[in-house]
Formats: C-alpha cells, structure tokens, sequence
C-alpha cells in the first residue's frame, strides 16, 4: 500500500465542546456507553444517536438485541471485534465480524435482531443512527455486510492508517455514499508522534470519538471515551498524538428538517409517528 500525502487544511476546525457518554443498556440488557443522545441531535444533524459498547465479559453483551423495529432512519454498526448475527423481517441475514461494518436502511418499517456469535472474548464496537430525509423515510429497506477486507484504507506519510468507512478523505472513497447527508465515517489509528488531516465540507457537522489513546486538536486535548464536537469553521481537521491513539471521525451534511422520535421511530410529525406505531402494531412493517 502506497503512502498518501494529506492535504493540510487552510483552516482546521477547533473543538466547540467535549462530550462524555452516558452508560446505560439496550436490547436485553447489553451494557453500553451512549455518546450522542437526543440533547445534540440538532447540533449534529444528521446524526441521531452514537452508542460505543465494549466488554470483555459475556455478561454485558450475550443477551444482544433480540427482535426490535425501526422506520425513519439508517443504523450503521462497525465492529471493532466479535462477532454478531443480523436477522431482518426483509430476509436479509449476515454475520457481523471483526473489522466489518453492517448498514442497514430501515425505510418505511423493518423488525431484526442483532446477536452475539461468542460466548467469551472482546465484543468491542461502534452503532450510529444516520437519519433519512423526509422524501426517504419511506424507502424500501435495504441491507449489506462490509466485510473488514472490503473496507478501504489507506497510510499516510507519518504512518496514521485511517479506514475509510463512508464519504471520501483525503482522495481515498469509502465503502459507503449517501446522496442527501453526504456522510464522513473514519476509523483513525495514529501512532506517537504522529500528525494527521483530512478535509470536511464547511457544509458538514463533525465530531470525533477517542476509543484509545488522547488526541490533540488546536489547544484542545481529548481523552479516551470523549466526544470532541468540531466548530463549523475551517476547511478541515488537524490532529496529532502524543502517544498511539484511535478514533473515530464522523461528518455530515444536515437535513435541516423537524426530527420527532419515539424510540426506534424518527420521523418529521408526530402524526407520522402514530402512522408509525399503527403499522407496526397492525404488522405492515417488512
């Protein structure tokens, strides 16, 4: 794999505000940490919702998440490691597995179960909910397993591999593109010493996620298990590390549009949510 050159920002972003994750459970009883809850889902629309989950004892993570619905939005899992079996009313059906990314669009209505295929070991990972716009909240669902080996990466210069989930850095495309939220989804893995920048639309709403590590950005340092929120000003981020750390970059394009959730439905009017509730509970979800 041939080296990249960053592109340096003419203006990196800033951190506006640091973020610590709330711990709490879903599914049945899966111990997790949420890091964007509904309080900041206008400040980084489109966005809905971050969960960080990782435990090295079963008891935190076996029961997984038997069968629940959504409508209204896209869920999109990254699996740093373990392995997790997606079961969908659609008839879709894929094992999650170290490195690998599921993407799934609810659309108009779907029902799956998300559970462990382990029963020691790491189970460590990402879930993002990406919200739909209106004239797609209604979509057909839709489905696909990103194995770890088909998803891009590339090296930089000083040796920051960074793994290219969604959008496009630093020339390199993602496994993934949305057309209306246009969305950045990185994987950042920065050795000590190391510098690392990439591009953001000054359209786009950012934030980053240390899992490992502590990152600097401006005067701004932020630790492990923190959410830096980026300012909407500059061209692009510039980070450096101390000593080796990880995280993740996530970006994207507002929709500007009334969010109304209950639960596992995001849609735009609370009358769509009662729309929401009825097929459901009338069985006309996928």
């Amino acid at each position: 794999m041939n080296s990249i050159t960053e592109l340096t920002p003419h203006l990196s972003r800033v951190v506006e505000r640091q973020i610590a994750g709330v711990d709490t459970s879903d599914g049945a009883g899966v111990k997790l940490t949420r890091v964007l809850t509904g309080k900041l889902q206008q400040r980084l629309d489109p966005f809905l919702m971050l969960d960080a989950f990782g435990s090295d004892n079963p008891d935190d993570y076996i029961a997984g998440f038997p069968d629940h619905p959504h409508r209204g939005f896209e869920t999109v899992t990254y699996m740093l490691s373990g392995r997790m079996r997606h079961r969908d009313s659609a008839g879709h059906e894929g094992l999650l597995e170290t490195g690998g990314v599921q993407w799934m669009t609810a659309g108009r209505g779907v029902i799956h179960s998300e559970l462990p295929e382990q029963i020691e070991g790491v189970m460590e990972g990402f879930q993002l909910w990406l919200n739909l716009p209106a004239e797609r909240k209604m979509c057909e669902p839709w489905y696909r397993d990103f194995p770890g080996g088909a998803i891009p990466e590339y090296v930089t210069t000083s040796g920051v591999t960074v793994r290219v989930i969604a959008g496009d850095s630093n020339g390199v495309a993602g496994a993934v593109s949305r057309e209306h939220t246009e969305p950045l989804y990185l994987d950042v893995h920065l050795p000590a010493g190391a510098t690392f920048s990439t591009a953001l639309a000054d359209t786009h709403n950012a934030f980053i996620y240390v899992y490992r590590g502590a990152v600097q950005i401006g005067e701004t340092r932020i630790e492990a298990r923190r959410m830096g929120i980026l300012d909407n000003t500059g061209d692009g981020v510039t980070m450096n590390a101390s000593t080796a750390s990880r995280l993740i970059l996530i970006a994207g394009k507002p929709l500007n549009e009334p969010i109304v959730q209950y639960g596992p439905f995001v849609m735009n009017t609370q009358q769509e949510i009662h729309q929401a509730l009825d097929d459901f509970n009338n069985g006309r979800f996928a």
